[in-house]
């Protein structure tokens, strides 16, 4: 039994240490960390430029009642409070918001990365092509061919386009 023990704990200790592991907790660690980032920008930069916008709108502040009543409730708090359901759809606005400032936020930070890599790096040329076609049958041959090998037909280096 300890033999197997022991080679349980080795083999987990072989897939912690694996890059790939290693990685994606430092993702989610830093992705934890840019959340606080990107909600602080909704709540206190996006959110009161859209309340201005739309004229004080808070859309954390929009919900439904679900259920038969006459009673208005200024908050979704006081008509749980007084036993109704309610349909928060304001929360769900506010996290697409959060989802669409995050999305573009990590779009620009590796559009940006992915320039910086590329600076410094020479554009390769394009390889000399070491094909071309049969002037007769239009198949595809190889660049030292003097005779096609479909058609038999000679070729002539003036004839051929690449």
């Amino acid at each position: 039994m300890k033999e197997k023990s022991k080679g349980f704990f080795a083999e987990f200790k072989k897939f912690i240490m694996r890059g790939n592991v290693i990685d994606l907790a430092v993702g989610v660690i830093i992705g934890g960390a840019f959340q606080a980032i990107v909600n602080s920008l909704v709540n206190d930069l996006v959110s009161p430029l859209l309340s201005l916008i739309t004229k004080g709108i808070n859309f954390s502040d929009k919900f439904i009642v679900l259920g038969v009543t006459d009673e208005v409730f200024k908050t979704a708090e006081a008509a749980k409070a007084a036993g109704y359901a309610t349909l928060n759809y304001g929360s769900l606005i506010t996290a697409v918001i959060n989802f669409l400032i995050m999305a573009f936020v990590i779009f620009l930070l590796v559009k940006g990365i992915n320039k910086i890599m590329s600076v410094g790096k020479k554009e390769e040329e394009p390889a000399a092509p070491t094909t071309k076609t049969c002037p007769y049958c239009q198949s595809e041959i190889s660049m030292e061919a003097t005779k096609c090998p479909f058609c038999t037909s000679e070729l002539e280096v003036q004839e051929v386009t690449a």
